[in-house]
């Protein structure tokens, strides 16, 4: 990917104020928030300009490590959105050199939900490389070469053979819709290509599936038309059928022949164009080519195989027809063991490719396992970490200031009913229990693991109430209950309270809800196991030596966070993605 360069990525929110530059590896748009990783594949790099309703993007494909095409479909109309399927449907069922390449997944919608909800249609294509004949034009202003052009003519028939094989008519065929795939070792900045190159057919946003739409008896789902290539009847919205993609053809080979664009040839009365005498070229492709721009369909020729046959004869040299034969037979020989390599080569190719992509796809799950667990034990360990250095905070602010003389002092006053003989200095508490909260809030959006937003700010604040409520919460329970299901009721509080306000990207209650359950239910394993329900009970005079098991306490409750926030965020929270809940 060093061609790339790994320095920015563009959001595809057509609303968003500020699209780029998004930091490589952001998983989100840090304006708008739309997301940036298509399918956890596509990394949008550079817009390459908009087509009709949408807007076409340069894609890095971090499955083959190679560029591609995105189309985005800006247009919220439902008939811009039928086209738009149509084209994918047309470019997912077809496998030909010719035309763009997508795969079966190629095809997707992205939720936005910034500055209001809406799905965004996309398609990932083959990404060609390689002027379009309209570029190559520009190089020759008095027209093209005739061999270069019957060329081009013999390999547009081919790929219009196997479309109108599947009934598909393409309906926009014209010079800036043909690519010459350069390939990409050998492709240069403005590279013109020699004209030899394979020709690739694109844009099939207006493309029809005609046996579709006589079984619906229409007449045509859209008026769609390119000024001076479509035929008459395309123009006036009638019937069409593959005989519009043979006109299209025509003006095009014409234009490329002349370097005029058709309209410009035309005659003003008749509207038949004057062209034959700009070029000197073999009469019958003039009169092959004078057929297939004819305005009456019924002298069109009426299929690609005709029109190949006839290309075929006039370039033939003029031979004995025992020779002919002969050599028509050699040529078909020939034809037939190249098939039958090619075939053999592919099957061969094919099964290699598809052991590789299984071995990249058990690499690439090991690795995703192992950097999700390095992930959640980094995360456990600053939550962790951030717990005990606010357990040490907490407890210097409580017995070592005279804030613990004022708390104990306020709760004596205000809440008389918590504050018991046995316990003279409660109060003091809540400041460990406070400084606890904060410090594990700091561990956890410190870590960044769990793709949160890094709120500091509002994170510590509701981890310092939400401790403090959670000791509120254990004093009241325990006045009437065991001291251990204080706790653990305690902890899950905290816990749940903390992870709620954490800044997760989707699934809120669902972190929270596992965050508080799984830290109660692990501390609750540790008093099974004979951890202290003593852990806050402090002398009046507390030495450094009690404040090992508040820090092991706290710590504990932590760690226990942050891996089931782990769990959250890697299984629970993708497998709900995946059984539909958005």
């Amino acid at each position: 990917m060093s061609h790339i360069g790994k320095t920015a990525v563009h959001c595809i929110n057509p609303d968003c104020q500020r699209p780029y530059p998004q930091p490589w590896g952001n998983k989100f748009c840090n304006s708008c928030g739309a997301v940036l990783h298509l399918l956890d594949r596509y990394v949008p790099i550079q817009p390459l300009g908009s087509g009709g309703f949408a807007q076409i993007y340069t894609v890095w494909d971090e499955v083959t490590q190679t560029e591609k095409v995105l189309k985005v479909l800006v247009e919220e109309s439902p008939k811009a959105l039928e086209l738009f399927t149509q084209e994918a449907a047309v470019l997912v069922s077809l496998r030909h050199p010719g035309v763009p390449k997508v795969e079966a997944d190629g095809n997707f919608q992205v939720n936005l939900s910034n500055p209001k909800s809406r799905q965004l249609a996309c398609l990932v294509m083959e990404k060609i490389n390689g002027p379009t004949l309209a570029e190559i034009l520009d190089n020759y202003p008095q027209g093209c070469p005739e061999e270069i052009v019957v060329n081009w003519l013999t390999q547009a028939l081919k790929i219009l053979q196997e479309l109108h094989k599947r009934q598909i008519i393409h309906r926009d065929i014209k010079p800036s819709n043909l690519m010459l795939r350069t390939p990409v070792s050998t492709a240069l900045p403005n590279q013109g290509g020699t004209g030899w190159e394979q020709l690739v057919l694109i844009d099939f946003g207006g493309a029809k599936h005609v046996k579709m739409a006589r079984l619906r008896q229409e007449s045509s789902s859209t008026r769609l038309f390119s000024s001076g290539y479509s035929p008459p009847e395309q123009v006036t919205g009638g019937n069409i059928g593959p005989e519009a993609d043979f006109y299209a053809l025509g003006r095009t080979m014409i234009e490329l022949l002349t370097g005029k664009y058709p309209p410009d040839l035309e005659d003003p009365q008749t509207g038949i164009l004057q062209w034959r005498n700009r070029v000197n070229i073999n009469s019958q492709l003039a009169d092959l080519l004078d057929e297939m721009v004819n305005e009456d369909v019924r002298s069109r020729p009426v299929s690609a195989a005709i029109i190949l046959k006839r290309l075929t004869t006039m370039t033939q040299p003029n031979s004995s027809s025992l020779s002919t034969s002969w050599q028509q037979f050699l040529n078909q020989l020939a034809n037939q063991s190249q098939i039958l390599v090619q075939g053999s080569e592919q099957a061969l190719g094919n099964f290699g490719k598809t052991i590789r992509k299984l071995c990249l796809w058990i690499v690439k799950t090991i690795f995703h396992i192992f950097t999700a667990c390095l992930a959640t034990i980094w995360a456990m360990l600053l939550t962790g970490l951030g717990a005990g250095v606010g357990t040490i905070f907490g407890f210097i602010l409580a017995y070592r200031t005279n804030l613990g003389d004022r708390f104990v002092e306020f709760i004596s006053t205000q809440l008389p009913e918590l504050a018991t003989n046995s316990q003279s200095a409660v109060g003091a508490e809540i400041l460990v229990f406070a400084a606890a909260g904060l410090g594990t809030a700091w561990g956890i959006t410190v870590s960044g693991c769990f793709g949160q937003r890094r709120r500091l700010l509002v994170t510590s604040a509701m981890g310092t109430i939400s401790y403090a409520f959670s000791w509120l919460l254990w004093q009241v329970i325990t006045s009437t209950s065991d001291r251990g299901e204080g706790l653990v009721a305690a902890v899950a509080i905290a816990v749940f309270l903390v992870a709620l306000s954490t800044g997760f990207r989707s699934h809120h209650i669902v972190y929270a809800v596992l965050g508080g359950f799984g830290a109660a239910m692990g501390f609750a394993t540790l008093l099974i196991l004979g951890f202290p329900t003593t852990v806050l009970q402090f002398s009046s005079t507390p030495l450094w030596s009690e404040l090992t098991l508040p820090i092991a306490f706290f710590s504990s409750v932590g760690t226990f966070m942050g891996f089931w926030l782990g769990v959250s965020y890697y299984l629970i929270v993708p497998g709900l993605k995946l059984l539909g809940w958005r």
